[in-house]
């Protein structure tokens, strides 16, 4: 089932423009399929431009304060200037590609709250712009990322929180200008251990995970043993046993932390 929202009425007997979803659900690297449908007015209207993007809204840190902040991605103009006759319907069909980076929004078939990613279609109107409220996309995790998220519930960890946020991980491929952050509770075993984030950066080959435990503010601390970033396949993930894995790096650092 798609998503369907009125974009706007353009001037007194103006047209309408309405963008339709016809599917939602996406993973990274995926196709979100759909059309914008303008509906002529009882006057003629001349478009200048039409588009249609993804937008986030992301957390900036400025020295103690914290805001939000929308950020564009992924934008695509489908075609160029045209004029809508009045009564007539004009419908431009789309494919809107999702960056192989874009955060995660749905876990465990539950979206996660925070995380505000979109559609959104944008009017060039007698040079104005009219860009309207976001269409919601439901982004799956690939299946290497379903792996790490399954090899974190394997060990007992419980989900927290997610958020996005502004800026980039050094050392990463990462190319957008912001990242995701997934938060984990650990189970009583790993006594001593607050939490653990996770950040995905994929691109069509593979990805990098980040992962940290006790962060204590700012970017990601290099170099510290509460810092690990690897590389895992999108088509050879398979091969190892993930759980095992993260289950020795945590039993490392805990027992250099006497917390096992």
């Amino acid at each position: 089932m798609g998503f369907k929202r009125l974009l706007a009425s353009l001037g007194a007997g103006g047209a309408s423009v309405e963008t339709e979803l016809t599917e939602a659900n996406v993973v990274p690297g995926g196709v979100v399929q759909g059309e914008v449908r303008i509906q002529g007015g009882s006057v003629p209207q001349q478009i200048e431009g039409l588009s249609v993007g993804l937008r986030a809204r992301v957390e900036v840190e400025s020295g103690d304060q914290e805001t939000k902040q929308n950020i564009e991605f992924a934008k695509v103009r489908l075609g160029g200037a045209f004029e809508v006759q009045a009564g007539a319907v004009h419908v431009v069909p789309f494919g809107l590609e999702i960056p192989w980076e874009t955060p995660v929004t749905m876990f465990a078939g539950q979206h996660l709250r925070g995380m505000d990613i979109g559609v959104f279609t944008e009017l060039e109107i007698a040079r104005a712009v009219d860009s309207g409220d976001l269409d919601p996309v439901n982004v799956h995790p690939l299946p290497a990322q379903q792996a790490i998220l399954d090899a974190f519930g394997q060990l007992g960890f419980r989900f927290l929180s997610a958020d996005m946020e502004r800026g980039h991980i050094r050392g990463s491929r990462q190319r957008l200008p912001f990242y995701q952050e997934i938060e984990f509770v650990p189970p009583a075993q790993y006594r001593g251990l607050n939490q653990v984030e996770l950040t995905f950066v994929a691109d069509d080959r593979e990805m990098d995970v980040i992962l940290e435990m006790d962060k204590k503010g700012g970017l990601f601390s290099e170099g510290s043993d509460s810092y690990r970033a690897f590389k895992v396949g999108l088509h050879d993930f398979h091969q190892t046993d993930w759980a095992a894995y993260l289950n020795q790096w945590l039993a490392q650092v805990g027992g250099q932390r006497n917390w096992l």
